[in-house]
């Protein structure tokens, strides 16, 4: 049995009357992964969907939620997706991709099947989903680490050497308004985007991944100025509005997936805050 959850979106006045709790039942997606599922999650912000896929025996199928109106998942949207587990075999209108692990694979508006398959049930594939809404249809196409746009950034002496892998992005390959792209920090480094920032035309989706057990990360969201905690283990997501800084220390190294939607596709568009500015 597929899940499917939908999240209206919160102001900032809202979010700050918000204890532990609420924090967590609006923006934390605790189950991405459940065997032989499909979970989903919309947030009202940009209509965004967070979800994972995780085949074990036999395969799943792209569902088709009632909430979202459509004769099918693609037909006003696009989808991207970051194998996260063994090796996965993805069929979209009957072309076939295999995705290695922190492989990528983007799939265009009008795509009508979408199959979900393991390579091996003793080692189950786990493919990370986001999808936004489309207006145009682009090709379906698979991103290695080998064709992404790679920056290296941080320091060892402020904790956040980290090297970002740009995998769905506009510099890569077209796509309406879908961005996606890995984060991996080295050993000894926790901080993620950090110094923060916030871009106001899109909103965001983090994905942490690679948390050693007995780890965790601290995820950091909210107005520069009136920030707010949540803490978050081993393949878990969390929704950031396009009004918050989203940024995070774990209590080791560990990878995670960004994944926006909004009007600008340009990725250097971000409003910066000062670390000292933090409040």
């Amino acid at each position: 049995m597929n899940k499917f959850e939908s999240r209206y979106a919160q102001s900032p006045k809202e979010v700050k009357q918000m204890d532990t709790a609420s924090l967590r039942e609006n923006f934390l997606i605790e189950n991405v992964f459940e065997a032989n599922q499909v979970n989903l999650t919309l947030s009202h912000f940009d209509r965004y969907i967070v979800g994972g896929a995780m085949p074990v025996n036999g395969k799943l199928v792209l569902p088709n939620p009632d909430d979202l109106k459509a004769t099918y998942f693609l037909e006003r949207r696009e989808l991207g997706m970051i194998n996260v587990g063994g090796k996965a075999i993805v069929t979209a209108d009957g072309d076939i991709f295999e995705l290695e692990y922190k492989e990528a694979l983007y799939i265009g508006k009008g795509t009508k099947e979408v199959t979900f398959e393991s390579a091996d049930a003793a080692q189950p594939t786990k493919l990370y989903l986001n999808s936004a809404p489309a207006h145009h249809t682009y090709p379906t196409k698979k991103v290695s680490k080998a064709d992404a746009e790679i920056v290296e950034l941080g320091t060892p002496e402020t904790a956040n050497h980290r090297v970002i892998n740009k995998l769905l992005v506009n510099s890569v390959l077209p796509t309406c308004q879908l961005q996606m792209g890995m984060t991996e920090l080295k050993s000894g480094s926790v901080w993620n985007t950090m110094p923060a920032h916030t871009h106001d035309r899109r909103m965001e989706a983090y994905f942490y991944f690679e948390v050693p057990q007995g780890q965790s990360v601290c995820h950091f969201m909210g107005q520069p100025q009136e920030t707010r905690h949540i803490w978050m283990q081993n393949d878990q997501a969390v929704i950031s509005p396009n009004w918050s800084i989203h940024s995070g220390a774990g209590t080791s190294n560990y990878t995670f997936i960004w994944g926006m939607a909004g009007e600008n596709l340009d990725y250097g568009d971000m409003d910066h805050c000062a670390i000292t500015e933090l409040k």
